[in-house]
């Protein structure tokens, strides 16, 4: 790197294939689409525009030969031009590799390249004006926004007829939509994830530090920022609308916190997590989540110095522990620990759906406030229904949580029942 003049030093600079992540690069093939899923102002329309110049100019890493007809699909035809050609990332401002920067023939709604390559525009709003034409790639951006996602990109696989290998890329931030659940299931899908932080040094600080900060963890942050697909499970005890509203940024002043855990019957690989959660109560009898310490397979020394120092670290009044599973032993583990700690003792008689029915009932009564975020225990929340969690897991957390919130706002000692009529 010493030894390059400026000029090389500033051509190493915008060179693509030096300056891309991992996740912005073509993944090895074969495929027949590749899905870019990421946060927003996570790179994902530079991804998307340094492939198709990639493609019409015949570069290797993207293609063995020049690609002639692109199709660049957007929700309007303004997100096409004001995004995907002419935006801050888009094919008309990607730094020249030498020769003549592509022309916007704004008449004839295309891009023409200088080897006479041409991507054209087409909007989502108007899946019948992709009838007809063909390409060689498509180009598709924020699908999961699109109104007629489905029938126009159906449409755009019909006109991939061109080449000997035509293939689409899809950029999108996720929504639980059915196009996009239909992409990630098909095989023929390659997917690469990135998050909004991945893409920092390209960013405000300001955005950074005020949209990113209040955002993280929540559900819309979970999706706009890092990219994730969340969806709520149908027969859920909540969801995640009532959990968002429940958020606030901290706790009142608390008359009373516990600890609440959820011991594992092992700690062998394989075995349940170990459930610790912390809530407290103030005077107008709101209950609030503080923290989830859970620990994944920990040994039963382990998970009781991490349930005692969520315990003093919040100056709790008391540790809530089921004892179902190991009965004694798990009382005499935190008495080890700490004979100082005071330690309540459940035991469930009842299955989890009916014990967390009545918790559930107290978030839609407005009971509950969760302060702060807490992605791991809130999945859980959101994935229990009857017959529990899908593929069966042990919902832990959960069974942490509505200990905590039994003992504050339920009977401390019996187990309340529903009326049912």
């Amino acid at each position: 790197m010493n030894r390059l003049s400026p000029k090389h030093l500033r051509l190493l600079e915008t060179d693509w294939l030096h300056r891309a992540r991992e996740d912005q690069l073509p993944p090895p093939e074969p495929w027949t689409t590749w899905a870019v899923i990421g946060g927003r102002g996570s790179g994902k329309t530079r991804t998307g525009a340094e492939w198709v110049r990639g493609l019409a100019i015949g570069d290797p890493v993207f293609s063995s030969e020049p690609v002639g007809r692109i199709a660049l699909v957007g929700e309007t035809f303004a997100d096409v031009r004001d995004v995907m050609i002419d935006g801050p990332s888009g094919l008309l401002s990607l730094p020249r590799l030498g020769g003549a920067r592509p022309v916007w023939q704004s008449s004839r709604r295309r891009v023409v390249f200088e080897n006479g390559a041409v991507a054209l525009a087409f909007s989502a709003e108007e899946p019948d004006s992709l009838r007809g034409p063909q390409f060689g790639a498509a180009w598709s951006d924020e699908v999961a926004k699109w109104r007629k996602a489905e029938t126009a990109y159906d449409m755009i696989q019909f006109g991939l007829r061109l080449g000997d290998r035509p293939r689409g890329l899809v950029t999108t931030t996720p929504r639980p939509v059915p196009l996009i659940r239909r992409l990630l299931a098909d095989p023929r899908t390659v997917v690469t994830r990135s998050r909004t932080a991945d893409n920092a040094d390209n960013l405000a600080p300001r955005f950074l530090e005020e949209v990113v900060g209040r955002y993280a963890g929540t559900r819309l942050g979970r999706q706009e920022l890092d990219g994730e697909l969340i969806e709520d499970r149908a027969d859920a005890l909540w969801t995640r609308d009532i959990i968002e509203r429940a958020r606030v940024a901290a706790a009142p002043a608390l008359q009373r916190i516990v600890v609440a855990v959820d011991p594992p019957a092992s700690s062998r690989a394989g075995a349940d997590a170990c459930g610790i959660v912390a809530a407290g109560l103030v005077a107008d009898g709101t209950a609030y989540v503080l923290a989830d310490a859970t620990l994944e397979r920990a040994s039963p020394a382990a998970w009781a110095q991490a349930a005692l120092a969520l315990y003093h670290r919040l100056d709790a009044d008391a540790l809530v522990a089921e004892v179902n599973q190991g009965g004694e032993m798990v009382v005499a583990v935190l008495a080890e620990a700490d004979p100082s700690v005071p330690v309540v003792s459940v035991r469930a008689t009842r299955g989890k759906m009916l014990r967390a029915e009545p918790v559930s009932l107290l978030y839609a009564r407005d009971r509950v406030r969760h302060a702060g975020v807490f992605p791991a225990l809130e999945d859980e929340m959101c994935a229990f229904g009857p017959g529990g969690l899908p593929g069966g897991g042990s919902p832990d957390r959960l069974d942490a949580l509505v200990w905590a919130l039994t003992h504050l706002l339920l009977s401390p000692t019996t187990e309340p029942r529903i009326r049912r009529l």
